[in-house]
């Protein structure tokens, strides 16, 4: 017996040997390579023409500057005031991933492994809600959070209700419960036996063993965090605490920004969020597809 490892997939060893075959692969990496182009393209465009001077942006359309000077940006960071709007996007993402986890992670704990009286009709309530839309939903939201008092100046100069705002997102409960549903329930019985109640079997069993589909949603909330601005808009404009987002828009109204710099600041504006996929690309993937499958 040969001590090599045999290779399963789609495609065989022994397949790729025929002309027809090696032709296809052909075809799949050239259509890859040109997707990944076009996908590229805008991002590079808007970080290269961040270098021109406005007169060259506006005269040349040349892809390349004529000279490479990181003074054009400092000069729009500065401008901008970025480093205070940075960290409180910042301060955003971080109390939002925290609600994000616990408030989400506690209401599918509870659909999926303690199954309360009524439980049913909860999970109906939420599914329905997938299928409102984000931007109708955003009224009545605003509404509640103006009717329960969080939008007042104690409350509207920090991010509590962005907070939770995000602790009540029904696709995360949804994926919390797929991953819980599939949770052995040996070791829930058995941390039960060992005087666990329902909180500590929570906290300190099954979001511990979570990891994955925590990830998972760890990063949709920080990347929905760091780019939402309408509900940032509504609470924060005005506040010393507005993030990223609300500070691009406000900057842009100014009457002495030309497209050139505003074409810099969205530079700023997309660095995080592509600095996280590249980080945690691999685990994202990873996590979505073992988060998905049954069994």
């Amino acid at each position: 017996m040969s001590n090599k490892l045999e290779r399963t997939g789609v495609i065989r060893e022994f397949d790729v040997k025929t002309p027809r075959v090696k032709a296809g692969i052909a075809f799949i990496y050239l259509a890859c390579a040109v997707i990944v182009v076009i996908s590229l393209y805008p991002l590079v465009w808007a970080f290269l023409s961040g270098f021109k001077t406005y007169t060259e942006f506006m005269t040349t359309g040349a892809f390349l500057p004529e000279n490479f000077d990181l003074a054009q940006y400092v000069t729009t960071w500065k401008e901008l005031k970025f480093t205070k709007n940075y960290l409180n996007s910042l301060w955003s993402v971080a109390g939002s991933v925290v609600c994000a986890l616990v408030f989400n992670g506690v209401l599918a704990y509870g659909l999926s492994i303690l199954k309360p009286k009524g439980y049913k009709l909860v999970l109906a309530l939420v599914m329905i809600s997938l299928l409102i839309p984000a931007t109708t939903s955003l009224v009545p939201l605003f509404f509640n959070i103006t009717r329960i008092g969080l939008v007042i100046p104690t409350f509207s100069e920090f991010f509590w209700p962005l907070w939770l705002a995000t602790g009540a997102m029904p696709f995360f409960v949804v994926l919390f419960k797929q991953f819980f549903d599939d949770f052995p329930k040996s070791i829930i019985e058995a941390s039960r036996i060992d005087g666990c109640g329902s909180l500590q079997v929570f906290y300190r069993i099954v979001m511990p063993m979570s990891k994955p589909i925590c990830v998972v949603v760890a990063i949709y909330a920080i990347n929905g965090a760091w780019s939402d601005f309408l509900l940032p808009y509504l609470i924060l404009r005005g506040s010393p605490w507005e993030t990223v987002m609300v500070q691009l828009f406000t900057y842009q109204q100014a009457s002495h920004v030309n497209e050139i710099v505003i074409l810099r600041a969205v530079v700023f504006a997309v660095i995080p969020p592509i600095l996280l996929f590249l980080a945690f690309q691999k685990q994202l993937t990873q996590n979505l597809v073992s988060s998905g499958i049954k069994g």
